[in-house]
């Protein structure tokens, strides 16, 4: 039997979430399955994916009562067309239904209990939304484990006007105490407070961790990939990326303080991504890059920095490592999952600028060590984080789910 997974994402293109839905929907299709993706803004021409609001009825009544539950600061309480998927066609003829992100102004997790029971599904945690009153990333609040409210980060996304936390932490306990759900989690971390959590702990957890397209992420020629960029050859080169580099959650700030403590080393920097961030230094600005510029992009540093003080398992830090470039991170979250200390890179101490700057200055000088794990990072890559490993890993979910419902 051909299984047909269907896949509901806030969008089909972009950073994150995104780019790892519609990564999984392509390898799906490629392994002979039916892959359709229901989206709430569609970027692709890819004829299997279309709104999930399909018609102007729908869009009116989200619109209409999306603003209210917004200026009631009950976020995404209630978009009609969540319940009108159970009777979609594409929803009726899944085998499994697969979610992503649900946050984003397009989806109610109160709509979880009317289609969870009609098909098997299984919801992939990007971030740690699913288990807080609001914010993707709870840093170091932990009320997410009692109940929300009092919140410190009302303005951190998705932001809100004011505190609702512990009625959100409540409309999504009864909404999932009525679910039948499967956790899969992309690193060890996010696994780890699912099973932690009040609301999510008693669903089963599959651990699947990202996958990348190992033929385009791979290691090339340094030369022939900075004179691409146009970039010295003989330069000693960092890069930072980000889908929005100014997004403070990603460290740029951080990244600055530690550049000013390497104010003599002779660093060139490369910055991918939207957005403007002053790094206090000369910069290569390289702007949006598509998949195989990025590569290019990757290839042509020695190290590649990811400041981030809040993290899942990024897609970045695992395209870095299948290029063979070594990674300077903070220790946190999913990241040391791919970023191995003194192994695939250098982990810093959380919001530490000085242990950073140190990861990245003895990585720059230590010709010999960079090449040690230059070849480690490849090989973890080929090993742990192909994207037809991924595909197969869900696969094998999805059919167990289609075999028990």
């Amino acid at each position: 039997m051909t299984l047909s997974v269907l896949h509901v994402s806030q969008t089909d293109a972009g950073g994150g979430s995104a780019a790892s839905a519609y990564r999984i929907h392509e390898s799906l299709r490629g392994l002979g399955c039916r892959s359709r993706m229901l989206v709430g803004e569609r970027r692709t021409a890819d004829p299997d994916v279309r709104s999930l609001k399909r018609n102007t009825a729908w869009r009116i009544a989200d619109r209409a009562l999306g603003e209210l539950a917004e200026r009631a600061s009950l976020q995404y309480a209630l978009y009609p067309s969540s319940f009108g998927l159970a009777a979609d066609p594409w929803f009726r003829a899944a085998d499994v239904v697969q979610l992503y992100n649900l946050h984003g102004s397009y989806f109610s997790p109160t709509a979880l209990p009317l289609l969870t029971r009609r098909r098997p599904t299984a919801w992939r945690l990007s971030d740690m939304w699913a288990l807080t009153g609001h914010t993707a990333y709870a840093y170091d609040c932990e009320r997410w484990r009692t109940g929300c409210g009092s919140c410190p980060y009302l303005a951190e996304y998705p932001a809100l006007r004011r505190d609702t936390t512990a009625r959100l932490w409540r409309i999504k306990k009864a909404a999932y105490d009525r679910s039948r759900l499967t956790i899969v989690a992309p690193s060890r971390w996010i696994g780890r407070l699912a099973g932690e959590s009040p609301l999510l702990g008693r669903f089963p957890v599959r651990v699947v961790p990202n996958g990348v397209d190992l033929d385009v992420f791979t290691p090339t020629l340094r030369n022939a990939a900075r004179a691409a960029l146009g970039i010295d050859p003989a330069a000693r080169v960092v890069l930072f990326s980000a889908l929005r580099v100014d997004d403070r959650r990603k460290g740029g700030a951080l990244l600055a303080e530690a550049l000013r403590g390497l104010a003599d080393s002779g660093i060139e920097l490369a910055m991918a991504g939207a957005g403007t961030l002053d790094l206090g230094r000369p910069c290569r600005e390289l702007g949006r890059l598509d998949e195989a510029d990025m590569a290019a992009a990757y290839a042509a540093a020695d190290l590649y920095v990811h400041p981030a003080t809040a993290e899942n398992l990024p897609n970045a830090v695992v395209e870095s490592i299948a290029c063979g470039t070594p990674v300077v991170a903070f220790d946190v979250g999913g990241v040391p999952d791919a970023v191995r200390h003194l192994e695939t890179g250098y982990l810093a101490r959380l919001g530490d600028a000085r242990d950073l700057a140190y990861g990245i200055a003895t990585l720059l000088g230590d010709e010999a060590l960079r090449t040690s794990l230059a070849a480690r990072c490849r090989e973890v890559a080929v090993a742990e984080y192909g994207r037809s490993r991924e595909a197969r890993s869900l696969l094998d979910l999805y059919e167990e789910l289609a075999v028990a419902a």
